[in-house]
Order: C-alpha cells, then structure tokens, then sequence
C-alpha cells in the first residue's frame, strides 16, 4: 500500500512552519495513542503514521529531501543524507516528550529557558470561635508561621562576600532533560531545585536557603454570621513563591464551638426549654435566652413534651441573608425527683382526683389505651 503524503497525514500545507508542525502531530498524537485508543488496530496504525510523518518533517534536512524526492528521498534503505540511518531526531524526542508529559500526567516539558518559577502553596489557619462572635462577627489577630529574607545574605543564601554560581547541571535553567531512545522528558534540575544557581558556601544563618522561617501577626475581619466550615481567604499570606513566583494564599478556616444553650442550623437557632409539669398543666409566662438577650414565650395550659415554640427573628442573620432566621423552642416536662413523704401523698391525692375526673384529663392516655387494647384483640 502506497504510503500517504507526509504533510497530508499531518493536515498541514508544504509551507507550514516547524511550530504547525509539531502542534499538528501533537493533537495526532494525543488522539490516536494506544494508550488512549487500546486494542483499536485503526488507532494505532494512525500513531505510527502520524509519527513517520513528524520524524521526517521535524527535521530539516530530512524534510528538504523529502520534498525534492518525496518518499524516495527518505527512504530508511536509501544512500544518501535523507535517509532515516535511525529513530528520529532531538525535534521528535522534544515533541514526544511534551505529549508523553500530557498523556500521563506529567504537564508538558516544553523549550523552557530559564530558573523554574513556581507559585507558593496555599496555607491553612482553623480559628475556633464562640456561636456569640459568629452572630455579632468581630475584629481580630492571629499568629502564623511565615518566611523572611534573611538579613545576613539578603536573600541570595550564599555567605556573605560570596555569590552563588551559575549550577552545572542545567547550565542555569533550573531544568534537565531525560533522554532515552525518541523520549525526552524534562525535570526540575536536582542541583539546584529549579533556582538555576547553585550555592558552594551557604550562608550560616538559613543554611543557603535565603531565608528564614518566622511568625507574623495578621488581622482578620470575621464577618458577621459565618457559618462552621466556611472560610476566609488572606490574598498573598501564604508560602513565597520560589524563583520569584507568586505567593500562595492564607485560608482562616472557622471552626463554632459547641454552645451550652443553642444548636444552630443555618440562620435558625434551637433550644431545648425544661419546664416543671405544674407549669406545662397550668401554664403561664416562660423566660428564654436569645442571643440578644432575654425573651419571653407564653406557655397554655395543658402542654405537653415536644411542643415548640417559634420566636421570629431570634435566630442568626447569615452572611448572605437579608434577614435573620428564628428561635425554636423545644419543651420538654420535667418529671420531678427525690420527692419526700409529704410530697409523694399530695401526689397521690392529685392522681386520684384525676382518675375521678375520669378521662377528660388525659386524653393521650385514653387514646393509647385504645390502641394497645386493639392491639392484643
């Protein structure tokens, strides 16, 4: 089968430039690796095409002959210096370097020159706070660890009346690349960390680091409804960037402390409010806590357990909300304990009044009698 031409393959005109080249084998690549494409025989005789195709265009010498003499002219069995003699030159190895890096996760090596900037890392301060201060929000200072330029070599991390020195391993460009057979990945240089300067005689103070590790004191604003987990960002508070990069950021993560009182969902609050059973069977005015202060709720007589009791507004007004949520009480009757003799005997001669009143007191009771009695029937 006669072969195809080799800028048709790759989709590009006899004009294209070395930069349309590779890009167009790259995105043959990518879409017709094995690994992308397994057991597809179709897929994989279009890699090994794409890849003839790059081998002879992404060299110059190999892709003038070719487009004097076509195939012939490349041909691995021909004299001559078109023909391939081997497997690619340093512009494939670039290429498939790169497209190996995106396959597998490695992010592409590149023609970079120069030290290897990288942005800091993020860093992650957790600040515990009273369910009062996320109500009200406040103003405060908080201590985290940080970087300075050290004051004895001002940074550069040699000893002072010395410099650091170009590194020997990448020639200054804070990256090496690794080469075997038509792959070519590139790394951070392992001398230098990617700074493309290598440090003979550190300084004392940071060990040829530059810089020193130190705490700083930052302001936090803490607004008014936060929420347990959410959190704040302080642009440019985090790690240093290295060969300068950007700084990462600071994220204060808000933790709520458990309240003896209140449990909060959301905007809403909730509370658990005992009575005594005189004051459930007889009702009257109640005394609750809000967080603003006191309230009131009016108990009817005759309540029982579970029943609740909705303040309107008592609640916490969020950070996104317009308006804030509500109070929810919840009762619960007291049964009381460690009653003396006196006390048991007026019980005694309360229930019996009860039981003389015969069902009207307790019409739960009377339901659930019902119940169990239909129940064994």
């Amino acid at each position: 089968m006669a072969k195809r031409d080799f800028y048709e393959v790759l989709g590009v005109a006899k004009n294209a430039s070395d930069d349309e080249i590779r890009k167009a084998y790259r995105k043959l690549a990518m879409k017709y690796h094995p690994d992308r494409n397994p057991d597809s025989k179709e897929a994989e005789d279009k890699f090994k095409e794409a890849k003839e195709a790059y081998e002879m265009l992404a060299d110059e010498q190999k892709r003038a002959a070719y487009d004097r003499f076509g195939h012939a002219g490349v041909d691995p069995n021909a004299a001559g210096p078109g023909g391939m003699g081997g497997m690619g030159g340093a512009g494939f190895a670039d290429a498939f370097g790169d497209i190996f890096g995106e396959i597998f996760g490695g992010g592409g090596g590149g023609r970079r020159g120069g030290p290897q900037v990288y942005r800091g890392s993020d860093l992650k301060y957790t600040l515990e706070i009273s369910l009062e201060q996320a109500a009200s929000g406040f103003d405060t200072e908080i201590r985290v660890p940080s970087w300075e330029s050290c004051e004895t070599c001002h940074g550069s991390g040699a000893k002072p009346g010395t410099s650091p020195r170009t590194c020997h391993t990448c020639d200054g460009s804070g990256a090496v690349r690794m080469q075997q057979g038509f792959f070519s990945v590139q790394q951070t240089c392992p001398t230098c960390h990617g700074t493309g300067k290598e440090i003979t005689d550190p300084c004392a103070d940071c060990d040829g680091v530059g810089r020193i590790r130190k705490n700083k004191t930052l302001q936090v604003k803490i607004p008014a409804g936060i929420d347990d987990g959410m959190r704040i960002r302080s642009n440019g508070n985090g790690e240093p960037g290295v060969n300068g990069g950007p700084p990462g950021d600071l994220y204060v993560e808000i933790r709520i402390k458990p309240h003896g009182i209140f449990q909060r969902d959301d905007e809403d609050l909730h509370c658990e409010l005992t009575i005594p059973f005189t004051r459930a069977a007889l009702g009257g005015v109640i005394e609750v806590p809000t967080l603003s202060g006191r309230g009131e709720i009016t108990i009817p007589e005759g309540t029982q357990t579970g029943k609740t009791f909705r303040l309107r507004g008592k609640g916490i007004k969020g950070v996104r909300s317009s308006y804030p949520g509500d109070l929810y009480c919840h009762i619960s009757v007291e049964t009381p304990v460690r009653l003396n003799d006196a006390q048991k005997d007026l019980l005694r001669q309360f229930e019996t009044s009860l039981l003389d009143g015969g069902n009207k007191h307790s019409p739960k009771s009377e339901s659930w009698t019902d119940k169990v009695k239909n129940f064994f029937s």
